[in-house]
């Protein structure tokens, strides 16, 4: 799976990690803290998708995330209406 971000002249384009295998399946099983179940929670409700579907996505995305800010780029995330952006940062 390939994901790209930003303007489609400066798209920054990254794929599934080294040895990544699309379409295989592994079935996980995790403990949640009570923030991450509320949230999941929170979600299923927006979106109405299933559990799988959020935790994939979650996955994917932190995935992309990571990779963009390894290759030295930032994550930012800005208001449409008052233009403020702020720098994203994971601990």
């Amino acid at each position: 799976m390939h994901l790209a971000v930003g303007a489609p002249e400066r798209a920054l384009e990254v794929g599934c990690p080294p040895g990544g295998t699309e379409g295989a399946a592994e079935r996980i099983t995790v403990v949640l803290i009570p923030r991450a179940a509320g949230g999941l929670r929170r979600l299923q409700e927006r979106t109405n998708l299933s559990k799988t579907d959020l935790a994939n996505r979650a996955i994917t995305s932190y995935e992309f995330f990571d990779a963009c800010l390894q290759a030295g780029h930032e994550l930012l995330v800005r208001d449409p209406v008052t233009g403020a952006t702020q720098t994203v940062r994971f601990l």
